[in-house]
């Protein structure tokens, strides 16, 4: 007889719930393996493991459920994600992703909802909200929201498994072969965005000699298969951004004026303030800081955006290309007053304090 029964009993439960919920999903996998196409499929064994967590992953993103609930639930749950982590990729405080993944968990429970791997012929209606957790996922890896480390390679190195795994499962879908187009050509860039000494290195400076020029041909031919399906979205436009910047031989040639315009289409999928601020950014480098500051101006009223390091980091950037170096440099002070990893802040700190050194003003 155990010392404490109730918590043995629980725990029991919850490992003979787990193994079943491993079995459920292995049953996706069996049926996905006619489908695997050449270029996506990976080895057996890592196959088998993707296929257990994306079951999981299907399972958590319940039609029930709202929709930004489902995301943060399966992330927190399935994926592992910190709840912290979490809240900085839709930008609200801890407490509220909390709460709102408290309340889903609640709601399961209240409202006796089925927490099982849907069948083949609901996965298409699931598909968005996988793909969302996805792209969270790799996004928190890509640039750690906080933490020694501006990336997270196990996270990386996870969201392109799984969205190799959803592409094979799914292989009529264009969205599932956008994404993994997007995570392969953004994720080329890894190794060149950090310089041995640690230090971040912006998309400008990189040396692109160290883009991993495979990774990026087969992001670009699985761009061009979806885009034939002729059913465009999302993550068909985000990768599109990434391909121009990826088949760009400099900074300097880097097409802004088509991703301008990307981000302007992306807008009636995407119609939010993150979207309107990389679009502004983008039409900043192709028109001059003037243009894109009015823009990012415009949307500094959104208390939400405030909360992204990116935004004030943004404004400063182009705020210094106009030439005024305080404002820019009050920028930088916004974008250090918030949650960013170790190299960034150092990168952030050394901007400002060469912009205030530049105007004479003590650093605020």
């Amino acid at each position: 007889m155990p010392d404490n029964p109730g918590p043995w009993l629980v725990g029991v439960a919850r490992h003979k719930a787990l193994d079943r919920l491993r079995r459920e999903s292995r049953r996706a996998a069996k049926e996905a393996a006619a489908a695997l196409e050449p270029g996506i499929a990976t080895d057996a064994d890592a196959a088998d493991t993707d296929a257990d967590e994306l079951g999981l992953i299907f399972m958590c993103c319940h039609p029930a459920l709202d929709p930004a609930a489902r995301v943060a639930l399966t992330m927190r749950c399935v994926c592992g994600v910190a709840t912290a982590d979490i809240a900085s990729a839709f930008l609200v405080p801890e407490s509220t992703m909390a709460q709102r993944i408290v309340r889903a968990k609640r709601k399961i429970l209240a409202a006796g909802i089925r927490m099982t791997v849907p069948a083949p012929d609901d996965l298409p209606g699931r598909l968005a909200a996988v793909i969302r957790v996805i792209y969270l996922v790799f996004n928190a890896g890509y640039l750690a929201p906080s933490g020694p480390a501006l990336i997270r390679g196990e996270l990386c190195d996870q969201a392109v498994s799984l969205a190799r795994a959803v592409a094979s499962l799914l292989p009529g879908e264009p969205e599932a072969r956008g994404l993994l187009a997007l995570l392969l050509l953004t994720d080329a860039r890894r190794d060149a965005r950090v310089a041995d000494s640690g230090e971040l290195v912006v998309l400008a400076d990189q040396d692109r000699s160290k883009w991993n020029r495979a990774q990026i041909a087969e992001g670009e031919r699985l761009l061009e298969q979806a885009l034939l399906a002729g059913r465009p979205g999302p993550y068909q436009l985000h990768a599109a951004i990434a391909a121009c910047h990826s088949c760009a031989d400099s900074a300097e040639t880097t097409d802004w004026r088509q991703i301008a315009a990307l981000y302007g289409t992306l807008l009636r999928y995407e119609p939010t303030a993150v979207t309107e601020a990389n679009r502004a950014v983008a039409i900043a480098m192709a028109e001059g800081p003037a243009r894109g500051l009015a823009i990012l101006d415009a949307l500094g009223a959104d208390p939400q955006l405030t909360r992204w390091p990116q935004f004030h980091i943004a404004r400063a950037e182009l705020l210094a290309l106009a030439g005024r170096r305080a404002e820019a440099a009050e920028a930088y002070s916004g974008a250090l007053s918030l949650a960013m990893p170790a190299p960034e802040r150092a990168h952030v700190e050394r901007r400002r304090a060469a912009l205030t050194q530049q105007f004479g003003r003590q650093e605020p």
